[in-house]
């Protein structure tokens, strides 16, 4: 597996640390305010890279933290007269409930900053030991930037190209603009821990660094692209310059959501949280709109891309749901498939695999995927393909892949016709239509169908189609949709 690493800016063989397991820590929310598509589109991706890894047989450690106290826990919990700790609490609960609604598994360990104030303090004593970080009268603790040589290289920046932009803030007590907090002395009312520096609290990056030890080295560390710089670079610096190891052999990040073509941000007033789109649109349909892109590539979300992926989903579904159809009534012919077409529909399983081995390209597999739906498509729509012997077999087949794509990619693994009508549902939910309405005249056109009133059907599909809504007469039935 081909695999790109922000460390060399190229794709790369992963080949484990160690034989047959894979240790990956990928930073957390930091819990004070309901996710957005951003965390949405993060946590999937390492998702699907952890479900990559398993699928290959090795064993994975799969570690996400919480960031459970910070600047803006602290503020969000003064604004609303709340104690720190329940709101951390609380929007930690909602990203279980968020992340569980998208599919996403639950990470084997989820360490809290809160729960390793002991380790944080040891390696911020360490890094003083070694030199690499320095104590204020004020009971701050800051590292020295200037005493690890290879700061910059994850993110490329030079120290002069920082130095330009760097500042001091007042009452800090730093003897280099470069240098940041490892640990922060107490302000009054704030939460603290007793130190050998004083009452205060863990610096943010520190956090992960002590979080991440117990692991190292690390196959993978990942995160957002927002998190290459500073955050990343600096949990290399400080941890690095005491381990005497690489804190990771492979550094992944994903790409960022935009919001109608712009990076999206509360100051753009462009914030979109899951819980938004999920009034909306079903969760299964936002994980497959996040997957349709390559994650290393800007995705830019509006209604009009959810929309189609919903008709996305759908082609695949109803496909699923008419092979479920044809093999229940299936009797099969002696004349055979055409060789070239099996052979075709042979070729997509790997090259769905192979996409995926290059970069975890989801929207390539998806696309064979798709090409693997337009041959079921075929075999249906075709007459003299339906009945030839090997199509029961290739249908059967294509339900067995469909299984595999919901292990592999959390999609695809719903009942085909409950999956189209929650869908259904949801589109007319958006559109305000009247669903009663809509099944009142579906049933008188049954009805005009049954008593052979032709002009009378045809006036009720003229009128549906003006709301919006498409039949079509089917072996099975009168079946509608929403266009």
């Amino acid at each position: 597996m081909q695999l790109y690493n922000t460390l060399g800016r190229r794709k790369e063989e992963f080949i484990p640390v160690r034989p047959g397991k894979a240790h990956i820590y990928v930073c957390g929310i930091t819990s004070y305010d309901y996710c957005h598509i951003g965390h949405a589109r993060s946590a999937i991706v390492f998702d699907i890279l952890v479900r990559q890894l398993r699928h290959l047989g090795l064993e994975v450690l799969f570690v996400r933290n919480f960031t459970d106290v910070d600047d803006k826990i602290i503020r969000r919990a003064e604004s609303e007269n709340r104690d720190w700790r329940e709101i951390a609490a609380t929007y930690m609960a909602a990203f279980h409930e968020d992340m569980d609604r998208l599919g996403v598994l639950r990470a084997d360990l989820e360490p809290r900053a809160t729960e390793s104030i002991p380790q944080i303090q040891e390696l911020c004593s360490r890094l003083i030991a070694a030199g690499k970080a320095y104590a204020t009268p004020g009971g701050d603790v800051y590292f020295r930037v200037r005493a690890y040589a290879p700061y910059g290289r994850l993110s490329r920046r030079s120290l002069d190209e920082l130095m330009a932009g760097a500042r001091v803030v007042p009452g800090e007590e730093k003897e280099d603009p470069l240098d940041f907090a490892l640990w922060k002395a107490a302000k009054p009312g704030e939460p603290s821990w007793e130190s050998p520096w004083g009452p205060g609290r863990p610096g943010w990056h520190i956090e992960c660094s002590a979080m991440s030890q117990p692991f190292l080295p690390l196959d993978i560390h990942g995160g957002g692209q927002d998190l290459i710089f500073p955050h990343h670079e600096n949990e290399i610096a400080q941890t690095e310059a005491v381990c005497a190891c690489e804190l990771a052999r492979f550094w992944v990040h994903n790409g960022f959501v935009q919001i109608d073509q712009e990076k999206m941000s509360k100051s753009l007033g462009n914030f979109t949280t899951i819980r938004d789109i999920l009034r909306d649109y079903l969760p299964e349909s936002l994980r497959f709109f996040l997957l349709g892109k390559h994650y290393r590539s800007p995705i830019d979300f509006s209604p009009e891309a959810m929309d189609d992926a919903e008709k996305g989903q759908q082609r695949v579904y109803a496909a699923l749901r008419d092979a479920v159809r044809a093999l229940g009534r299936a009797s099969w012919k002696a004349t055979p498939l055409p060789a070239g077409l099996r052979e075709e529909w042979d070729a997509l399983d790997g090259a769905v695999s192979a996409a995926m081995d290059d970069d975890l390209n989801t929207a390539q597999a998806l696309g064979h995927i798709f090409s693997q739906v337009r041959i079921v498509n075929r075999l249906l729509e075709d007459k003299a393909l339906r009945a030839a012997r090997g199509t029961g077999d290739l249908l059967e087949d294509f339900l067995a892949r469909a299984r595999q794509w919901h292990t592999r990619f959390g999609l695809f693994g719903q009942e085909p016709d409950a999956f189209l009508t929650d869908l259904r549902a949801m589109r007319a939910r958006r559109r305000k239509l009247d669903l009663d309405r809509v099944e009142e005249l579906l049933a008188r056109r049954v009805q005009a169908r049954a008593a052979k009133d032709f002009a009378g059907s045809d006036a009720l599909r003229e009128t549906l189609a003006a709301m919006g809504v498409s039949v079509r007469d089917t072996p099975q039935g009168q079946e509608w949709d929403l266009e």
